[in-house]
């Protein structure tokens, strides 16, 4: 099966690099690809995907479907985790009435996720975060 998704994540980001870890291991273990991982700090990153702002990447996770939709913040996790087989997980935020209240907390989290990353992960920003380890 082809790509579902393509997930353009913050690279600097160790709670970030972390989920896509997590979400690339689920990934091999169910062998497909149903998601394609972009890190937004990449040198060539704008040349490749002149039509995602990397500026507005840094603020709110983005993600594009393969019929090209664009997908941004609790809408791209949901549908990575969907495309992993554990949509069941994050359909809760997605309910119309926690969705308002996820999307808020998710906000707030994203920019301060350097400084919870610091607190969780003992490390603010990595130099250089790898998904495929």
């Amino acid at each position: 099966m082809a790509h579902q998704l393509t997930i353009f994540y913050d690279g600097g980001c160790p709670l970030c690099v972390r989920e896509m870890r997590h979400l690339f291991k689920l990934q091999q273990q169910q062998h497909h690809q149903r998601i394609i991982f972009e890190d937004i700090l990449a040198e060539d990153f704008e040349q490749r995907f002149p039509m995602i702002d990397p500026q507005r990447a840094r603020a709110i996770l983005h993600g594009m479907t393969a019929n090209g939709e664009l997908l941004l913040g609790l809408d791209v996790t949901h549908q990575a985790w969907k495309a992993v087989g554990r949509g069941w997980l994050t359909a809760p935020i997605r309910w119309p009435l926690i969705r308002w209240f996820a999307d808020r907390v998710y906000l707030w989290f994203a920019r301060h996720r350097y400084k919870i990353s610091e607190v969780v992960t003992g490390q603010a920003r990595c130099k250089q975060c790898r998904i495929d380890r």
